[in-house]
């Protein structure tokens, strides 16, 4: 059965899709959070409940990450089924991607990021990381595609210092790699895909031009194992081959992309040699400092913690920024307490305090009045920094040199599942 990949709007709805996110409004026309839940609604997914997480631990041995533990990454599609691989030992594979749009990375961008290589780990499988710089040009048009690709060498080596195991990961830029199977696959799907569906998938229109029209299909073909023929075998690859095309893939993403992977689970079984559909799971979105209804944006710098940003910095935008759920004076917040579910450096704490016992007691002794908050500003501010500042020091190990190992094409080797039989 088609799942639902129509555009639709309603006045005050919030307004979620690839290229930009902003929540709802109320009937005064402030900024309301955005509302997960509904949107996983509206868009057929499900949510991560606490049986699929014991499920998890049960097959991998590993206690679900924070994120999965909090409700961070909320909702998915056929995960399940990646499990029941990972029982099986049937090979599957990672891919996720990053819009290179400027030269670094912001703590938004790390959280899926961050979670895939976490994967990567516990689950023992390769990975494909693409950055569609090509898309990024297509869709910005104060951007060229030799920004864009500069751009992109630059996030490759942000990725790279995020940890990723060479051994099982290849990173490529759309401009530099797309070619041989890959491009054959863009341009197989393509001849499945009618305008009408990229259409009610991302509200194209006839002004709309064939570039953006077109990018989907690589996107989607991306989640192909016949797109990379180099990283599940030595002999070199003439032609795609089914035995490849039946690897299924994980999609680690922000929700924001899932209509692209409705397109493709839609259209993948018409393929000459059909792929499963792929799995996806799907995280939040960082809140933007200035709290509801937007995330973290590049375009937007004070909304934003930046992964170059000095120690000042940082305490600088969360104490000047960040939006506060404290009272107006320090004798009201005694008496009424203030409210950690609206507070930006709480929320903040949600993803990068690791103990759940401390971040309860957080949540705890600032709803009643207790922390202050000026005290969990200064909670956040740290952890931030040392975040930061421990991603700064890999990154100067990332040389030119490092970077060429995980961006050329080659047999990748992993041991959490059986290799592929290539026939």
């Amino acid at each position: 059965m088609a799942e639902n990949t129509e555009h639709v709007e309603t006045s005050r709805d919030q307004d979620i899709n690839p290229w930009s996110v902003e929540g709802g409004r109320d009937e005064a026309g402030n900024a309301v959070s955005i509302d997960y839940e509904a949107l996983a609604k509206k868009w057929n997914t499900s949510l991560i409940d606490q049986a699929l997480l014991d499920r998890f631990e049960r097959v991998t041995g590993h206690k679900p990450h924070r994120w999965l533990r909090r409700g961070l990454f909320f909702s998915h599609r056929d995960f399940d089924r990646i499990l029941t691989k990972k029982e099986k030992g049937e090979p599957f594979f990672l891919y996720t991607g990053r819009g290179p749009s400027s030269g670094s990375l912001h703590l938004g961008h790390t959280i899926p990021l961050t979670f895939t290589k976490w994967l990567q780990d516990v689950f023992d499988v390769p990975l494909v990381f693409m950055l569609t710089d090509d898309e990024k040009a297509l869709f910005k048009d104060s951007l060229t595609f030799e920004e864009t690709m500069h751009f992109a060498m630059e996030n490759a080596k942000d990725i790279i210092a995020l940890g990723f195991d060479l051994k099982k990961t290849f990173i490529y830029s759309d401009l530099k790699y797309i070619s041989n199977h890959f491009l054959m696959n863009a341009w197989e799907f393509s001849k499945l895909v009618t305008f009408n569906q990229v259409r009610g998938a991302f509200g194209f229109n006839e002004s709309t031009n064939v570039g953006r029209i077109f990018f989907p299909t690589v996107q989607c073909v991306a989640a192909f194992a016949t797109s990379y023929p180099e990283i599940w075998t030595d002999e070199p690859q003439t032609e795609r081959k089914k035995s490849i095309a039946e690897i299924q893939c994980l999609i680690p993403m922000g929700i924001d992309q899932d209509p692209y992977f409705r397109l493709l689970r839609d259209n993948a079984h018409k393929m000459k040699y059909p792929s499963p559909k792929p799995a996806l799971i799907h995280s939040k979105f960082l809140t933007a400092l200035q709290g509801a209804g937007g995330k973290m944006s590049s375009s937007e710098p004070n909304s934003a913690i930046f992964m170059t940003d000095t120690p000042k910095q940082i305490k600088t935008k969360i104490n000047k920024y960040a939006f506060s759920g404290g009272q107006v004076s320090v004798e009201d917040h005694r008496r009424l307490g203030g409210n950690p579910d609206v507070d930006v450096s709480y929320i903040y704490l949600t993803y990068f305090e690791d103990d759940d016992a401390k971040l309860d007691e957080i949540y705890r002794s600032y709803k009643s009045g207790e922390l202050l908050t000026g005290e969990l500003k200064s909670m956040a501010i740290k952890k931030l920094q040392d975040y930061v500042a421990e991603f700064q020091e890999r990154r100067k190990e990332v040389s030119d040199e490092v970077l060429e190992k995980y961006m050329t094409p080659r047999r990748l080797e992993w041991g959490g599942t059986a290799q592929p039989k290539i026939k």
